[in-house]
């Protein structure tokens, strides 16, 4: 690992409090003998926009996961707003590759479903208006009485992403949340993503594959190697905010995407 260049863009000096803290997380899946994650330190500061991105099987997705309380680490610690993740909490919000949205439910019912689960009926009706402000939020007024097969690939990962927000979460863990979308829906949804973001002073950690995704999001990008997953390299990007489209063809981005696509191949001859 580079220590020196992890350390001279560690997260926390973004500016913001540390609000998400991974200690040495490792984790091995004794069963299959795979080697997933070694040591994984990690800080994401308050208001923060994180990315990590690496090659299939990097264990990208096993350290969401760890992060989301779904699996537990084999070592080290998880710790979100000074308190140990132990399992699933209200206060992370997880978003996956697919929108998974249950087609006899209406928008709005897909949206306060969590809240359902939870608490029951009563509390997800109490939950309807905000439920329809999320909606209003995403471009969705008047679409909160359709069902999952009236809406498209975009409006339907909006719904999720409402489902995410509903209940106020402090950090946001996306799994390549639009990786089966066409690219220019993909484009258009990571624009409204930062929209959404900035406006909440959202924390947010996003495993992709894309680095023009990562570059154009995020404050910061790790880059991890081959299992067993390690950070190698931490980008800082430098990029003026509000990000635009336009910027994708900024000379400065294109250094900073092939900054990052540097550390990936030499990572894999690691």
């Amino acid at each position: 690992m580079n220590e020196t260049a992890v350390k001279a863009v560690e997260p926390a000096g973004l500016g913001g409090r540390p609000v998400y803290e991974l200690h040495g997380v490792s984790k091995t899946f004794v069963r299959r003998n795979v080697h997933a994650l070694d040591r994984i330190d990690l800080t994401l500061a308050e208001g923060s926009f994180t990315a990590v991105i690496g090659s299939s099987g990097c264990g990208k997705s096993t350290l969401l996961k760890i992060m989301a309380g779904l699996l537990p680490p084999s070592d080290g610690s998880v710790y979100l707003s000074g308190k140990p993740v132990m399992g699933p909490r209200r206060d992370i919000g997880m978003m996956f590759q697919q929108a998974t949205l249950f087609p006899w439910r209406t928008a709005i019912e897909n949206v306060v479903l969590p809240i359902e689960v939870r608490d029951g009926k009563q509390a997800a009706a109490a939950a309807h208006e905000q439920a329809y402000k999320l909606l209003d939020l995403v471009g969705l007024n008047g679409f909160e009485l359709v069902y999952p097969s009236e809406l498209s690939g975009g409006m339907a990962q909006r719904v999720a992403i409402c489902r995410m927000l509903i209940n106020e979460p402090t950090v946001l863990l996306l799994d390549e949340p639009f990786s089966a979308l066409d690219e220019l829906t993909r484009d258009f949804m990571n624009m409204e993503l930062q929209r959404i973001c900035m406006q909440r002073d959202a924390t947010v950690l996003l495993v992709t594959h894309s680095i023009a995704e990562a570059v154009i999001l995020s404050d910061l990008v790790y880059v991890m190697s081959q299992r067993p997953g390690r950070f190698e390299e931490a980008v800082k990007i430098d990029l003026p905010r509000p990000r635009s489209l336009d910027m994708m063809s900024d000379p400065h981005f294109g250094e900073l995407v092939n900054r990052i696509r540097s550390h990936l191949d030499k990572g894999a001859f690691l």
